[in-house]
């Protein structure tokens, strides 16, 4: 298994059923909640131990989560409310070498995931079915459907959740 992909890849699935849908809006709702059973328990030496050699420390992985979430959950409010609007990237490396992501406690992390997950998934919850095809363009990666961010944020949830549950089984913490 590689550790940077505890669960693989991402992979666009061709499934964009409503049931899918259903079941990707549920990750997200659940996400939160699993992030802090992930965590509980856990001390700052812990907090500090990268979960894989030269990658982030579960604390930077913390406070990754809420600070790409919120840059997916206007990127999906932009493409709702403009016609194939042009987002902005960020340098996620960098944002997790800020000293709030270096150091700072985990729990603001968790309660702005929390906040965050319940507002997008009340959103994610609302749209009708012609929505989920609507798109927004990504300097990098080019043109993203709702629906496809919607299965991509799935992943990335369980991706970086199983970047520490993996590591806590590893370690026995």
């Amino acid at each position: 298994m590689d550790p940077r992909y505890p669960i693989g890849q991402f992979a666009d699935s061709a499934d964009r059923s409503p049931e899918r849908r259903q079941a990707l809006i549920r990750d997200l709702a659940n996400l939160p909640a699993q992030l802090r059973a992930a965590t509980n328990g856990l001390g700052d030496a812990q907090f500090d131990t990268p979960y894989r050699e030269g990658g982030w420390t579960v604390r930077q992985v913390v406070h990754h989560l809420p600070d790409s979430h919120v840059n997916a959950y206007i990127r999906t409010r932009w493409a709702l409310t403009e016609e194939s609007p042009m987002i902005k990237a960020y340098d996620e490396v960098a944002w997790a070498e800020l000293s709030d992501a270096k150091l700072g406690p985990i729990e603001p992390s968790l309660a702005l995931l929390q906040a965050l997950h319940l507002r997008w998934v009340q959103l994610w919850k609302s749209l009708p079915e012609e929505a989920y095809s609507r798109v927004f363009r990504h300097p990098e990666s080019g043109e993203n459907s709702l629906a496809r961010q919607l299965e991509l944020y799935s992943w990335h949830g369980k991706h970086h959740l199983a970047h520490i549950t993996t590591l806590r089984q590893q370690k026995g913490w």
